[in-house]
């Protein structure tokens, strides 16, 4: 790694980081307390849902072995929040906007923590955003893949991924300003905790007042492209035909030729 990645320098945002590793283990273990699966089920509900993101990340930077299997710490509380979840999952469940909060916390908080990794690894703007979000998603859509669900980062109509994607560009422009002027890590790491803020604030606030992205305009009718014209066949020809018990062909037929009807006879206009 070229540099430092300024969160986790500070011993109080690593402990924040652990609790969002165990928050995000409580989010996948309820999952499979929900589906009535065993313990091992649910442990590993709740690693993939708080390690699967780093594990992504790590993977397509060649990080080998990801953190989520060789940071001891990380692995021990992401166990233990399966492990717990299996005994207090009804107090858990009834802190619907507590979840959600701390979920939001987790979400900005990976998010701007992967794109700084990526970005330490000498990676382009473009591609540390896509990291970052695999950082915030991967491992809640590895979760649902494992129960067969649709991964929450689709199904949620409030603003989910979009926070995710605005947290991991003003990571990388506050990066690049600082990188610029010769700014401190202690100033990263501060304008890190106000992209967080405002991150948590806006999925917050699309739950609360249920803020969504607009989605496909309601149109049933093309405009562009329409059917090819049908001949109008006079209203006499036709009560001739339907009389005689033959069925006409609709199409068009060249003006200089007789009509053809299904029998093979043709017939002057």
């Amino acid at each position: 790694m070229s540099q430092q990645i300024a969160l986790e320098s500070n011993a109080v945002f690593m402990g924040i980081e652990y609790f969002t590793i165990l928050v995000s283990g409580f989010v996948g273990g309820l999952v499979g307390v929900r589906k009535k699966y065993d313990g091992f089920a649910i442990i590993v509900l709740a690693w993939a849902t708080a390690l699967g993101g780093g594990l992504v990340r790590d993977i397509l930077l060649g990080d080998i072995p990801p953190v989520g299997v060789r940071d001891r710490a990380m692995v021990l509380i992401a166990i233990a929040a399966g492990v717990i979840i299996m005994f207090i999952h009804p107090e858990i469940e009834r802190m619907r906007w507590t979840l959600i909060l701390l979920d939001a916390v987790a979400m900005a908080l990976f998010s701007v923590i992967g794109t700084e990794k990526a970005l330490a690894w000498g990676t382009g703007g473009m591609t540390a955003v896509f990291l970052g979000m695999a950082t915030a998603f991967a491992g809640g859509v590895l979760r649902d893949v494992l129960v067969g669900e649709v991964p929450v980062v689709i199904r949620d109509k409030h603003l989910y991924a979009v926070p995710s994607a605005v947290a991991c560009i003003l990571t990388i422009i506050s990066h690049r300003i600082i990188l610029a002027r010769g700014g401190t890590i202690n100033t990263e790491i501060f304008w890190d905790v106000v992209i967080v803020v405002f991150i948590v604030f806006i999925r917050f606030a699309s739950v609360k007042w249920n803020l969504t992205v607009p989605g496909a305009s309601k149109r049933s009718e093309a405009y562009m492209f329409r059917a090819p014209r049908r001949h109008k066949v006079s209203p006499d020809y036709q009560a001739d035909v339907m009389d005689s018990g033959e069925i006409i062909e609709r199409d068009e037929a060249p003006q200089d030729e007789p009509a053809v009807t299904k029998s093979g006879n043709a017939r002057q206009r």
